[in-house]
């Protein structure tokens, strides 16, 4: 091993030195980080109470010799750096020294430590900077490194702290990004006895991706990759198609560091246009190397900015290797077509059947009746706009609509009230609203008065579904008949367990299977047909981004179960439930935007199609 120095006062001034122990997540990153730079192939992260009271890492690197521990332990020592020349070629993630000075003057440190080839180890324990035990002890090769007790001495750095679910999740964060920055090296992360991250360590980063970020996000991912003047980049990006809404799943790594970067996110996104929604950001995980003398790392205390002498040059590489895996890997989306369900009408159904489709959706202290116009299936109250099946096959498409036409076709019609409340119910003849047409199977075309409407019908139907959730503060659950597992991040996965009965609520029944995985048993009944890994998986990211008050996050569930359960664009649908769906819009003062700020509607006054055809002057 390097022989570590106390670096000279000249040296150590240069370093822009800050306080680097902030919480229990900083611990765990100059830890870890020291590790990687020790050569390890194997690291174990543990914590307990969110790091707070406990944390260990062990690592099989090359250890420390016996006669350097306690110096490692100084202030500005380090094996890293020598002369002042080294500063401006540092390979190394750790190299200021402070790591374990700063960590132990606030805890109780325990250092386990052996090298190849020595016949015993090293036990040295320090308290609030303070030597207690310096021993020899027998244990395997490597490095543990045990952290009790964080601000044990300063209590008034404690009340700064957020709630040991909440530092655990920043940890959880940390460690990710550090699996996915070094593929070549197998981690593991144990929180509170549950192991939830092991990755394999073979070295291929889509390995890593898979076991930390999941399935789900895994599939979106395209690889990119090049070369530009001397900088590298290789990563995987997601196709234009699964952009997300914030930018959450941006990972930019330089030289195998994690950073935050203007340059990178820029040319990232740069490379987007014009194949991107305006809104939406794309994800990734990038890593990037350059030649160490061509960035400053020495920054910030927390070594996760950067400066780059060639900035141009760094954008240039990004832009092209993920413009080029755009260009190449990204395809119109491939549509799998299912089977249309099939429906029983009622004069095949048997008495138990009748019974279990109608009554479960009867109000209470309501009749329960039901009126058929066609053969029908009888839909939950939230999607009660029960709209013809837009998965029919090819060969039904639309003969004139008669009614023997219609019931050959097996359309699926129900005569219903539209998410209005008894009291607001609207009868045909009290709205004057004439049906025109239909636009690209996704606008309503219909007259009112003197102006014509065009209606998005997915928009709108969102809207009328979110407003009704948000009124019955209720979705109904459907259990389903085969559970379906669905891996998620760390965050995502602690904010979907605590959320527990906010979930059910909203009609998810979930349950804990361990290793950042979650069982989901029952969903809102609207979803049934629905891809319900991918809504889940919606469900849990915007979860784990919005830790506001109950009635916040509940509506973001419910804006997603709204947007999944609506009618989609393009759909078929027949020329009663277009009607519907317009009457309900426009006697309503509450839907004039989708959930996502959209207008559902938009309105051509006579007197201005007058005027385009000279009528009028």
């Amino acid at each position: 091993m390097p022989q570590i120095n106390v670096l000279p006062k000249n040296i150590a001034e240069k370093i822009a030195a800050g306080e680097v122990v902030e919480r229990p997540a900083s611990v765990i990153k100059e830890i870890i980080e020291n590790a990687i730079d020790a050569g390890v192939t194997d690291i174990t992260v543990e914590i307990r109470s969110g790091g707070i009271l406990y944390m260990r890492v062990t690592d099989n690197g090359c250890g420390i010799e016996r006669e350097q521990v306690p110096t490692a332990f100084l202030r500005h020592a380090t094996s890293k750096i020598v002369k002042e020349d080294d500063l401006d070629a540092i390979n190394t993630l750790g190299f200021r020294g402070e790591a374990l000075a700063a960590i132990s003057a606030v805890s109780k440190v325990e250092l386990i430590t052996r090298r190849e080839g020595d016949e015993a180890g090293t036990r040295y324990v320090i308290e609030g900077g303070e030597e207690k035990t310096f021993e020899e002890i027998g244990c395997e090769a490597g490095t543990t490194i045990i952290v009790r007790d964080l601000f044990f001495n300063t209590p008034a750095r404690m009340k700064f702290l957020k709630k040991d679910t909440s530092e655990g999740n920043v940890i959880a964060d940390i460690v990710e990004k550090i699996a996915l920055s070094h593929p070549e090296i197998s981690v593991h992360f144990i929180r509170d006895y549950k192991p939830l991250i092991n990755t394999s360590g073979d070295g291929k980063m889509e390995s890593a991706i898979y076991s930390v970020l999941g399935r789900e996000f895994a599939s979106t991912l395209i690889k990119a990759e090049g070369e530009l003047k001397g900088v590298v980049v290789e990563g995987f990006i997601c196709k234009p198609v699964h952009c997300r809404p914030k930018r959450t799943g941006q990972y930019f790594f330089l030289n195998g560091r994690l950073v935050r970067n203007t340059t990178i996110m820029s040319a990232l996104e740069a490379a987007y246009k014009n194949s991107v929604m305006v809104g939406k950001f794309p994800a990734c995980v990038l890593c990037v190397t350059v030649n160490p003398a061509t960035v400053d790392v020495n920054v910030h205390p927390a070594k996760t900015e950067v400066r780059f002498s060639d900035e141009k040059a760094v954008f240039d590489a990004v832009y092209f290797a993920v413009k080029n895996a755009i260009n190449q890997g990204d395809q119109r989306p491939q549509i799998t077509m299912k089977a249309p369900p099939s429906y029983k009408t009622f004069d095949k159904m048997t008495a138990e059947e009748y019974k279990q489709s109608v009554i479960p959706y009867a109000k209470e202290g309501e009749k329960e009746k039901v009126s058929f116009e066609y053969p029908v299936h009888i839909e939950p109250p939230v999607n009660s706009i029960v709209f013809e099946n837009a998965r029919l096959s090819e060969k039904s498409r639309e003969p004139e609509k008669t009614e023997e036409n219609v019931k050959k076709q097996n359309i699926v019609t129900e005569t219903v009230d539209v998410n209005i409340e008894p009291t607001e119910k609207i009868e045909e003849d009290e709205i004057d609203v004439i049906l025109i047409g239909e636009a690209f199977a996704t606008y309503i075309v219909v007259q009112k008065g003197d102006s014509i409407f065009f209606i998005d019908k997915h928009a709108s139907h969102e809207r009328i579904i979110f407003e009704q959730l948000k009124k019955t503060q209720k979705s109904e659950c459907q259990q389903l008949l085969l559970p379906i597992t669905v891996k998620l991040s760390s965050q995502q996965y602690n904010s979907v367990i605590e959320a527990g009965e906010l979930l059910l609520k909203s009609g998810f029944e979930v349950d804990d299977f361990g290793n950042n995985t979650v069982i989901v048993r029952g969903v809102p009944s609207a979803l049934v047909d629905e891809d319900i890994s991918g809504i889940f998986y919606e469900v849990a990211e915007n979860l784990s981004l919005n830790s506001g008050v109950e009635i916040e996050r509940l509506e973001d569930i419910y804006h997603t179960v709204a947007c999944k359960a609506a009618i989609k664009a393009g759909y078929r649908t027949s020329d009663a439930e277009k009607l519907k769906l317009a009457k309900v819009v426009l006697s309503r003062d509450d839907i004039f935007y989708c959930p996502h700020g959209r207008p559902v509607a938009f309105e051509i006054k006579k007197r201005e199609l007058e005027k385009q055809f000279g009528r009028i002057q």
